[in-house]
């Protein structure tokens, strides 16, 4: 070798170390930048519960002979009226429920921010006093935008830009009386439905700590069933309010999309059509979750929005007591539930018969192809793109790591995994084979007036049958750690009626058995794939854990399927002391 030769070696390698060492610097430097961008984040929020600890504190050396802790254990009925009566003082009820969230979180890690501005509202609160809510402290998930707090979804980019405005459904809560304290956790990207971040970690469930409390609503949920907020806000696009209701023993409502609200409800995938979002309560029983929705169905909320239909909470509707004609069905063709499952809708089923209601089977027809060509095909029409970016420049959580990892195979990947896999594993390879989302426009165009045709087609037998409202199972009990993102297969159950557009709410009914565990080990499910056996190992370990079931109505008859709910609630032995929690 010359020198010359020699000489540009040394010098091609030089580069070579060092761009190796500028890429691995720079890495490095990303690292550090992410890495500090999370502690101030956390930073923040940990100041803020110091704050609100602190707050209470003075608050108790003020008040020495006022005891907070029998206040949180008021139903929401009982509690509005002894604020309104004046036989108990906003303050004494705020500061009672900032101890007892406070106490939760430390034992759950369900809040993402305190809502010092509470404090300061109490100085205006009389003016409120003819609000339904009326000094009612409530509780929203992350993704609620409340002014000068941010709102995160749970992925770094979404960090450090707080919310210049409150959200329509905190405005109008604020004016009925509400006084919204707290903000709660939330999955990476909400599109997951275990409750967990980079950014502020994991959310466990109140009733088994080693059990995850749902998603992506997990933080709402969690607060509430273990006693920390008598009232909250979630946003549902795939049962992110039923899950997490489900899991932790509460109530859930998800109402027709649009006629609450979504103005200042963040997202890191807004645009979707295939299946539609929606804002809705939470809470320990469903008296409560239809206050929240005549709160918020008001002419303020129809002014501020004038793109949501101005129709006012139905209360005749909502109190009639005329027996029912029930769809049911106990599967759907897609999951057979659990055993538990199987069993808190078989029991509610008879219990409503016996209360006079008329049951008749229905079933939600084509659940293979809907489930795979309109639902996850609509979710991820892009594919995944939008939700991908959203994660870049920073860690992505263990929880999240097995849904995202084939949304980013590359196209051909896809491909070819389907032809490997069909033979063996259909229903896995029909959904590798949509994650590719749609090829354009036109075919995007066709895929929403199929969609349109289905709901018409479920609307018409459902007509034909002459039903008033439907009841089907609630996925559950809770699962182990890191099974949500291995089995978005199980979301057919919630999901559906997200692509429907039908108001549905989910009722806590019973606790599982011995029994019902014993069964697991006969358990195959619809298809005998790699995700039915997956999903017994999630659900396994949940004996006395909370399980629920479903109450559905037709678009827009959201008074109707609350109606469903009371009558459930009020038949089912498990939720008749309204105020249980975990």
């Amino acid at each position: 070798m010359t020198d010359m030769n020699r000489e540009w070696t040394s010098l091609v390698a030089t580069l070579i170390c060092g761009t190796v060492v500028t890429v691995t610097f720079l890495k490095w430097l990303g690292h550090q930048k992410v890495q500090k961008k999370i502690q101030r984040a956390r930073a923040r929020r940990d100041a803020g519960l110091s704050q609100a600890q602190q707050t209470v504190q003075e608050f108790k050396e003020k008040n020495p002979g006022l005891d907070l802790s029998p206040i949180v254990d008021l139903p929401l009925a009982k509690l509005t009226k002894q604020i309104r009566a004046g036989s108990l003082q906003p303050d004494a009820v705020l500061h009672a429920y900032m101890d007892k969230a406070l106490e939760v979180n430390r034992k759950l890690n369900c809040s993402t921010d305190v809502l010092m501005e509470s404090v300061k509202q109490l100085s205006e609160i009389e003016s409120h006093r003819d609000g339904l809510l009326y000094g009612v402290p409530i509780s929203i998930k992350d993704n609620i935008a409340y002014k000068g707090h941010d709102c995160t979804c749970g992925v770094l980019c979404k960090l450090d830009d707080p919310a210049v405005m409150d959200s329509v459904v905190v405005t109008v809560l604020k004016r009925q009386g509400a006084i919204p304290f707290i903000k709660t956790n939330v999955p990476q990207g909400l599109l997951n439905y275990e409750c967990s971040n980079p950014i502020y970690g994991m959310t466990v469930n109140p009733c088994n700590l080693q059990k995850t409390c749902g998603g992506s609503s997990g933080g709402e949920a969690a607060l509430i069933g273990g006693g920390g907020s008598i009232l909250g806000l979630g946003t549902d696009i795939g049962g992110s309010i039923r899950i997490p209701a489900s899991f932790c023993g509460i109530c859930g409502f998800k109402p027709t999309s649009n006629r609450i609200s979504l103005r200042g409800a963040n997202s890191c995938v807004k645009g979707i059509k295939s299946v539609t979002s929606s804002i809705g309560p939470m809470a320990r029983d469903v008296e409560s979750l239809a206050l929240c929705m005549r709160a918020l169905l008001c002419e303020d909320m129809f002014t501020l929005d004038p793109t949501v239909p101005p129709l006012p909470f139905n209360q005749q509707l909502y109190e009639n007591t005329d027996r029912l004609r029930i769809g049911y069905y106990e599967n759907d063709g897609y999951l057979q539930p659990s055993p538990s499952m199987a069993r808190a809708f078989q029991e509610t089923k008879k219990l409503l018969e016996q209360a006079g209601h008329t049951l008749v089977p229905f079933k939600p027809p084509e659940m293979y192809t809907t489930m795979h060509e309109f639902i996850v095909k609509g979710a991820v029409a892009d594919g995944a793109v939008t939700l991908l970016s959203h994660l870049k420049g920073g860690p992505v959580d263990p929880s999240v790591q097995s849904q995202i990892m084939p949304y980013s195979f590359p196209r051909f990947v896809k491909k070819i995994l389907c032809i490997i896999l069909k033979p063996i594993y259909p229903r896995m390879a029909a959904v590798l084979d949509v994650l590719n989302g749609v090829n354009s426009v036109a075919e995007l165009w066709k895929q929403h007036h199929a969609i349109e045709n289905y709901i018409h087609q479920v609307i018409a037998e459902w007509k034909e049958l002459e039903l008033d409202v439907l009841l089907c199972p609630m996925l559950g009990p809770a699962y182990n750690f890191s099974y949500c993102g291995k089995l978005t297969s199980a979301l057919s159950y919630t999901i559906l009626y997200n692509l429907l557009n039908f108001p549905v709410g989910t009722v806590p009914v019973t606790t599982v058995t011995a029994e019902d565990e014993a069964k697991l080990s006969h358990y195959r499910g619809n298809f005998g794939d790699i995700w039915d056996k997956l999903f017994v190992k999630a659900v396994r370990g949940g004996v006395g854990l909370p399980v629920a079931v479903q109450c559905v109505s037709l678009p827009w008859q959201d008074e109707l399927c609350l109606r469903f709910m009371r009558e459930v609630e009020n038949v089912c032995a498990y939720n008749k002391s309204s105020n249980k929690t975990c």
